[in-house]
């Protein structure tokens, strides 16, 4: 019975990140690219609002923080051994 509870809670978490980073990044980059789209203005032209400007940099930040993590994450050894900087 140990076996299935420890398996199953590994399993929620894999599940979990999956979808973090399977379906949310893009899913938040998506979100960004939607608040930079705006309202239309009298000339026929649209033009992104103050809050949805700050809300796509906000979004575009989440996912380029996360890219640079990933990257920093598959990285560590090779910087630790390398450079001696161990980051993480």
């Amino acid at each position: 019975m140990t076996l299935l509870t420890t398996t199953v809670q590994s399993l929620w978490q894999v599940v979990l990140v999956g979808l973090l980073f399977g379906a949310g990044l893009p899913a938040i980059f998506a979100l960004g690219l939607r608040s930079l789209g705006g309202v239309d203005t009298a000339e026929g032209t649209t033009q992104p609002t103050v809050a949805g400007r700050i809300g796509a940099y906000v979004c575009f930040a989440v996912v380029l923080i996360a890219i640079i993590t990933g990257i920093l994450l598959l990285m560590k050894d090779f910087l630790a051994s390398s450079f001696g900087i161990h980051i993480f």
